[in-house]
């Protein structure tokens, strides 16, 4: 066996050229980094306007630039440009293809300017232009709750804590919570748009350039607030992939916490809410069965996207200043955990857009569990004048006579509650009905129906003005 062939042998099957063909596979990017054509063509044709402005390059020269330059996008978005993995990532790529449409002229667009301040912004744009897509999404997730929340400011449920009845509330009530998790969620985004909201273009390789660039231009042209402050932090600064990955986490969390609540009310022993068939499938081998995929699937999809956010924080955990090729592994991250929350976020707008509620299971297990108790107690506090500690005390008490009857605590007698406590009226019963029960929680942010309704008020004004 000659050397050569020994040393293929050694290197892999998957690379019969041996090094040569690890490196390129290891080395290259365009497979994934292509996602951001739009973005680098558009910093390009920027970066070239500021250089004929400033009298860096002559102005034929820039508009033969971004005639090809915009043929090139025309050609991508036509799927008609061959990417190479032999020039290795998408700024390569459209230079070569730049060159064979206008020649010489090709080379001069990258004056004052690095590979890795062009990738820094490439990227930068991207989060940018995604992290404004979940802030619509959200919205429209914000707004299909607080719908639902308006056609059920009354209807009556189980309030839950560690998923054992606690006290009534509303369903309405329980959307608003909702409403006020994925608001957080925008308001993330939104805080992270605006720190991220520098561009790095023009701090080069790492120190700046010579050349008499005018990097407020280009910052105004590509629609950031101003440029970057410190050119070894624009080249080597991922905290907006990191803050992205964070904020896609939490809101996956939330995604996750309310798919698992769907999960529990579409079961039979809940029955609270129906899916559409749009998000649900059937068994193979049962026909009865009515499954909630969509929903377990968005939370199973919860741990995807933490995964990158804890991949991301490894990567850049070690890195000295300023670039590093290990940054090539953030891409891809940022790239599937957006596709995933994206999906994540439409799959349930659509799921509570159009589960139907079963208000009759809603009430009744709403009175299950003694959910009223805490009503009794502050009752026994308010009309008598008792220690909520002795109220507390007497309330158990009556849960226990109930429960040896069987029965709920309204459909205790006043001779029962008497029994407990001489000084029990009549009036009583007038805070042990679920319905009064939720009405009589009126403190802001209760679950009183007209407390959820001004609630409701509050965030159709505040989502018209976002």
């Amino acid at each position: 066996m000659s050397d050569k062939k020994a040393s293929n042998q050694m290197w892999g099957g998957r690379f019969a050229s041996g090094p040569a063909a690890i490196m390129e596979a290891i080395n290259a990017s365009i497979g994934f980094d292509k996602k951001l054509y739009a973005q680098d063509i558009r910093g390009s044709v920027a970066h070239s306007e500021m250089l004929a402005e400033t009298g860096i390059i002559s102005g034929d020269d820039q508009q033969k630039i971004a005639h090809g330059l915009n043929t090139i996008l025309r050609e991508i978005e036509d799927s008609k440009f061959e990417f190479s993995t032999r020039l290795e990532d998408i700024h390569m790529n459209v230079e070569a293809r730049l060159a064979d449409l206008i020649g010489p002229a090709a080379g001069r667009l990258h004056t004052a300017r690095s590979r890795n301040d062009q990738v820094a912004l490439d990227f930068r744009l991207w989060v940018k232009d995604e992290f404004n897509r979940v802030a619509v999404a959200l919205k429209g997730l914000i707004a299909v709750f607080v719908e639902r929340a308006e056609q059920h400011a009354g209807t009556v449920m189980p309030g839950f804590t560690h998923l054992q009845t606690a006290q009534p509330v509303t369903f309405g009530h329980h959307c608003m919570a909702y409403v006020e998790m994925f608001a957080r969620d925008l308001s993330r985004v939104r805080d992270a748009i605006e720190r991220m909201d520098e561009s790095p273009l023009g701090a080069a390789a790492l120190a700046g350039t010579g050349f008499p660039i005018d990097r407020f231009q280009t910052a105004k042209a590509l629609g950031f607030r101003e440029p970057t402050r410190n050119s070894l932090d624009s080249v080597s600064d991922r905290d907006y992939a990191l803050e992205f990955l964070s904020v896609a986490s939490i809101c996956a969390t939330h995604l996750s916490r309310l798919a698992e609540e769907i999960v529990i009310w579409s079961t039979p022993q809940f029955g609270f809410v129906r899916l559409s068939d749009s998000f649900s499938t059937g068994s193979s081998i049962m026909p009865q069965k009515k499954n909630p995929d969509a929903a377990e699937l968005v939370r199973a999809k919860t741990g995807r996207v933490n995964g990158h956010l804890i991949g991301l924080l490894t990567v850049m955990k070690g890195l000295p200043l300023t670039y590093s090729k290990d940054m090539q592994e953030d891409k891809e991250a940022v790239f599937d955990a957006a596709e995933t929350l994206d999906l994540m976020i439409a799959a349930m707008t659509g799921m509570v857009g159009d589960m139907t509620i079963n208000e009759q299971a809603m009430k009744k297990a709403a009175g299950s569990g003694y959910s009223t108790a805490t009503d009794l107690a502050d009752w026994l506090v308010r009309s008598l004048g008792m220690p909520f500690r002795e109220a507390h005390h007497v309330t158990g008490r009556a849960v226990a006579l109930a429960e040896s009857k069987k029965v709920g605590l309204e459909k205790l007698t006043i001779e029962d509650l008497k029994s407990i406590h001489d000084g029990i009226t009549e009036d009583v019963f007038s805070v042990l009905s679920v319905q009064n029960s939720v009405k009589s929680r009126t403190s802001f942010g209760g679950t009183a129906p007209a407390e959820v309704r001004k609630q409701i008020r509050y965030w159709k004004k505040r989502l018209a003005k976002a």
